[in-house]
C-alpha cells in the first residue's frame, strides 16, 4: 500500500471516529496514534489531511450538501461523509491534490471500506464538485 493510501485510511478512520466523539483535537490524535505504525510520511499526511478536514468542515460540509440533491450530510453513511471531506479538501486546500486523483482514491477507499453503491455515489458528488470548485488542468500545471 502507497504512503498516502495508508495515510488517507488513517485519516478516514480518525474522521469517522470524531463524528461520534467531539472534542479536543491534539489528545484524540495522541490516543489515534497510540497502537499505529508506519512510515512517519505517512502519518504526516494523515496529519494534514485531518487537520484539514477539522478546519474547514463547514465549508465542505456545504459543499457536498450542494452538490448531493435531496442528501442531508449529517444522514449520509459516515464513511461516505467523510471520504467525501477528505477528497474534497484534497482538491482545494493547501497542496491541491488533481481532481482525477483524489476523487478515484476516495471512491477506491469508498467502495473498500462501505459498498460499490458508495463508490458510484462518492463519485458522482465529488466530479459534480470538481467541475465548479477546481481550477482546469491548465491552471494546475502552471
Amino acid at each position: 500500500m502507497g504512503l498516502r493510501r495508508q495515510a488517507r485510511e488513517w485519516a478516514l478512520q480518525f474522521l469517522f471516529q470524531r463524528d461520534v466523539n467531539r472534542g479536543p483535537l491534539d489528545p484524540a490524535l495522541e490516543l489515534f496514534w497510540a497502537d499505529k505504525t508506519g512510515p512517519h510520511r505517512a502519518r504526516a499526511y494523515a496529519e494534514t489531511l485531518i487537520r484539514g478536514v477539522e478546519h474547514h468542515r463547514v465549508e465542505l460540509d456545504k459543499l457536498i450538501s450542494r452538490y448531493a440533491e435531496h442528501w442531508d450530510v449529517k444522514r449520509m453513511g459516515g464513511v461516505d461523509r467523510n471520504v467525501m471531506r477528505i477528497g474534497l479538501y484534497e482538491m482545494t486546500g493547501d497542496q491541491p491534490v488533481p481532481p482525477v486523483v483524489a476523487i478515484d482514491e476516495a471512491v477506491e477507499i469508498a467502495k473498500q471500506y462501505s459498498s460499490n453503491e458508495s463508490g458510484r455515489f462518492v463519485n458522482g458528488i465529488l466530479d459534480r464538485a470538481r467541475q465548479d470548485v477546481c481550477p482546469s488542468p491548465k491552471e494546475i500545471t502552471s
